[in-house]
């Protein structure tokens, strides 16, 4: 077996595992590899592990840190969605965890995968490759039926979309730059006073609109955009919640947060896509609004975590007390 990395891996061979593969989501694609290294600030690497002429495991490593005095301390790797690998050669896996490794040692604190699929089968061999498992939630919701969807819906939340449709609040794709520059503006002041965590740049936001890497489903009431959600597909399989805003305090009786996640169902059904993937919803052993918030829409709630390696351990020990502290003075 043999490692071939970022642009020398022929996008004819990476597209046909992509394709192929049970764990393929839009994350571990050569266009989200591009995309994300098409940012001045956002730098991406890929592996690929081959046996022979064909591919046996990839990675698409996005790294990343935060801004301004935290930047040391939060200098991390991360594998949006899981790796892609074949069940049939977990050597394949083993290799490429390996590299993963020794690629990224000095240059991260941490390095975590977030599994998107049921990656059970592999435990063994991340833990060999010194990878913790974290327990994590998610929702998926089936959306191939439009009315078996609506009837998973709570009774609550159907009220709550049904008047903000009645109040005349509508939901559209974005059409322009300008578009996609009202969502982001939402979005970027929701991180900065809430989330409270690194925002992709608004090159990266532009560029997904540019390359059509997926859609814009925009939430209006009175020719305003209140909320919106960001929202990559993967053609035939799923539409994912990357990033979702609302003008929730300011149009609360529009539910404009609630009508963006009603945006994507509807989309799928419209289209025929199958599921829609939250995206996570928090630890299990953790409260979590966010998680009670998704659970209103009938998803059915699954657990594929994470896989966490230190590479850094004291540091990273440092930094989860950074963090912190900067958590605490911003209260």
């Amino acid at each position: 077996m043999r490692i071939v990395l970022g642009n020398d891996i022929p996008v004819r061979d990476w597209n046909d595992f992509f394709y192929g593969n049970a764990f393929a989501t839009p994350f571990q694609s050569y266009d989200f590899y591009s995309l994300v290294n098409s940012s001045p600030a956002l730098s991406a690497e890929a592996a690929a592990v081959y046996d022979g002429e064909r591919i046996h495991a990839l990675a698409v490593v996005t790294l990343q840190r935060s801004p301004g005095l935290y930047a040391f301390f939060s200098r991390r790797a991360i594998i949006y969605g899981g790796p892609l690998a074949d069940t049939g050669h977990p050597e394949a896996l083993d290799l490429l965890l390996g590299h993963i490794t020794s690629a990224l040692k000095g240059r991260v604190i941490y390095s975590e995968t977030r599994n998107l699929s049921d990656y059970s089968c592999f435990k063994q061999i991340f833990k060999k490759n010194g990878w913790e498992y974290v327990p994590y939630l998610n929702f998926h919701l089936q959306t191939a039926d439009h009315d078996a969807m609506i009837r998973a819906v709570s009774d609550s939340r159907l009220r709550q979309i049904r008047k903000a449709r009645s109040a005349g609040v509508t939901w559209r794709k974005a059409a322009s730059p300008d578009d996609v520059r009202a969502f982001y503006l939402i979005l970027a002041d929701l991180y900065r006073k809430k989330i409270r965590k690194p925002l992709m740049p608004w090159d990266f936001f532009r560029l997904f609109f540019e390359r059509q890497s997926g859609v814009f489903l925009l939430v209006i009431y009175k020719d305003k955009v209140i909320g919106g959600i960001m929202c990559p597909v993967l053609e035939n399989r799923a539409i994912y919640e990357f990033y979702i805003c609302g003008l929730d305090e300011e149009y609360n009786e529009q539910h404009p947060s609630i009508m963006a996640t009603w945006a994507a169902m509807e989309y799928a059904a419209e289209n025929k896509i199958p599921v829609f993937d939250f995206m996570g919803a928090g630890k299990p052993d953790e409260s979590y609004g966010v998680r009670d918030f998704k659970a209103r829409f009938g998803g059915e709630i699954v657990e594929f975590g994470r896989f966490l390696k230190k590479m850094n351990p004291l540091l990273y020990r440092a930094g989860a007390l950074a963090i912190q502290f900067r958590s605490a003075t911003r209260q």
